[in-house]
C-alpha cells in the first residue's frame, strides 16, 4: 500500500500531468533528464521545481510557462523536471533558487533564469537565454586558487 502524497505535492503531481497532457510539457525524471537534453539536438529549457511549501513561486511559473512559451517566436524545447531531477540538476549547476529555468544545448550548459519574472520581461529573458552561446557550467570542475604562499591548495611541504 502506498502512502498518499502531502496535499501540495499531490496537487503538484496533478499540475505536472496537466502540463504534459494539455501543453506537451513532459515531466522528466532523474533517469531521463540528461537524455532529454542530448537527444533534443537543439536548445532545451527545463523548469526546475521544488516542494511548493518551500518554493511557492513554483505554482506561478508552472501556470504561466505554457503561455509564455506559446508566445515565443522560436521557443526552446521545453520540459519540467520532477522534484528529484530538479534537485539533481540544481546541485550540478549550483542553482540555489526554485523555480528555475535551465537552458542547455545538447550536453552543454547555456544558462539559467531563477525565480518568477513579470510578464513583460519573462518572454524576452527566455528568448535571450535560448539564443545565448554555451558557456562553462558553474560547479563543473574544481577551481584552482593560489594560496598566500603561492602554492595551489594544500600546505607547503
Amino acid at each position: 500500500m502506498s502512502m498518499p502524497l502531502a496535499p501540495d505535492l499531490d496537487r503538484l503531481a496533478q499540475l505536472l500531468e496537466r502540463l504534459d497532457a494539455q501543453h506537451s510539457l513532459p515531466t522528466l525524471t532523474e533517469d531521463v533528464v540528461d537524455l532529454f537534453a542530448v537527444e533534443a539536438g537543439d536548445t532545451t529549457m527545463v523548469l526546475l521545481i521544488d516542494d511548493p511549501m518551500r518554493a511557492p513561486e513554483v505554482w506561478d511559473v508552472a501556470v504561466v510557462l505554457p503561455e509564455v512559451v506559446s508566445a515565443l517566436r522560436a521557443p526552446p524545447i521545453t520540459a519540467v523536471a520532477d522534484v528529484p531531477a530538479s534537485r539533481l540538476l540544481a546541485a550540478r549547476y549550483e542553482i540555489r533558487r526554485f523555480p528555475s529555468l535551465l537552458f542547455r544545448r545538447g550536453a552543454d550548459y547555456v544558462g539559467v533564469i531563477e525565480g518568477m519574472r513579470d510578464w513583460d520581461s519573462f518572454a524576452p529573458a527566455i528568448e535571450r537565454m535560448a539564443a545565448a552561446p554555451v558557456q562553462r557550467a558553474p560547479g563543473i570542475g574544481v577551481p584552482v586558487r593560489a594560496g598566500a604562499s603561492g602554492h595551489c591548495g594544500g600546505s607547503p611541504a
